[in-house]
């Protein structure tokens, strides 16, 4: 996003678009039934990233009333410092928004979190590089000097892993680290290839006029993405109420895929400055997110890729950044996706 999901290392995206007429294609997700209202709860959301148009399901989710049926009061918590998963299992938040190493590393850490809906089904990574570089493939990162915010987050967990596919290490690169700066660094020269968001740098630099070549990581491999999270104590004690909120996500998500025109116009009221902003560019990165929240194929909207999942958890193995192995069955779900 401009940087969508600026992760530490505890903590985290265009021929993808071709990607969201198959999946408009492939029909609409069915409306699930609704309960009685309950009563009306207000919870606060760590989101991980300031406001964008990437976040318009969740958006439309409360302007639609979506969250207010299923007795949720969102309360949309921006900041950068909050860590939302362990909040969430230290039951100070019921929810939060997190990416799949995430909750791997804090399982790992005894914290008891679960991610119970995906809302990227792709991992939205991506080694950008000059056009004058000579990056085609994978291997052609072989003695190339590759800028990232740094050792930490999914921007390093994505560059390791198409590393890795190439049969290539951090030793045949030269890893400098730039900050989340990705767009001036590779505009300056500063460096010939930077790693980044398949919905930010690759979406300006074009518009910008740079010539660039993308290899998003998602081509190559198959990792976990961003979802939602609870706690293991959320389910035990109330999963009603973790159906209701998935459910409530679910139906935003569902109505941004099918008309993301609705989710601009909607974002209008939560992202400041986006009227502003080139419409034409906005939408670009919200039908670009679109393509990777839902790949169109054989798993169902919301739903977790197991394959994934496991990919990331022996990505994490090989990377030291687990210390054993980890239950899957028990930190990723699907019992609560419509």
């Amino acid at each position: 996003m401009l940087q969508p999901f600026a992760f530490g290392r505890r903590g985290f995206v265009l021929a993808a678009l071709l990607l969201v007429a198959a999946a408009a294609a492939c029909g609409r997700a069915a409306e699930p039934p609704r309960a009685t209202p309950p009563a009306v709860e207000t919870i606060r959301l760590p989101m991980g990233y300031i406001p964008n148009i990437q976040y318009a399901p969740f958006y439309v989710a409360v302007e639609r009333g979506y969250f207010q049926q299923a007795g949720y009061q969102v309360e949309f918590d921006y900041s950068f410092e909050t860590d939302g998963v362990r909040l969430v299992a230290a039951g100070e938040v019921p929810f939060a928004v997190a990416s799949g190493e995430q909750v791997l590393m804090a399982r790992d850490q005894g914290l008891p979190v679960v991610y119970v809906m995906a809302w990227w089904q792709k991992f939205p990574v991506a080694v950008i590089a000059d056009a004058r570089a000579g990056v085609q493939t994978p291997a052609d990162l072989r003695g190339q000097r590759i800028g990232l915010p740094g050792l930490f987050g999914a921007t390093y967990i994505g560059l390791t892993a198409l590393l890795h596919y190439a049969g290539l290490s951090e030793a045949d690169v030269t890893l400098e680290a730039i900050g989340f700066n990705q767009v001036e660094a590779l505009a300056t020269g500063q460096v010939p290839v930077v790693v980044g968001y398949i919905t930010n740098e690759p979406i300006q630099l074009r518009h910008r006029g740079y010539a660039i070549t993308v290899l998003p990581v998602a081509d190559y491999v198959n990792l976990a993405s961003n979802g939602i999270v609870t706690s293991e104590a959320m389910i035990a004690e109330h999963p009603e109420r973790v159906r209701a909120f998935v459910e409530a996500f679910y139906r935003g998500l569902r109505a941004v895929v099918n008309d993301p025109d609705l989710g601009y116009e909607v974002s209008l009221k939560y992202v400041e400055g986006l009227a502003e902003q080139d419409r034409g560019v906005q939408m670009e990165i919200l039908r670009t997110a679109i393509a990777y929240w839902w790949t169109g194929g054989e798993i169902p909207l919301g739903h977790a890729d197991l394959e994934a999942w496991r990919n990331m958890h022996d990505l994490l193995l090989d990377m030291g950044l687990l210390s054993r192995p980890q239950d899957l069955d028990a930190a990723v779900t699907n019992e609560f996706v419509p």
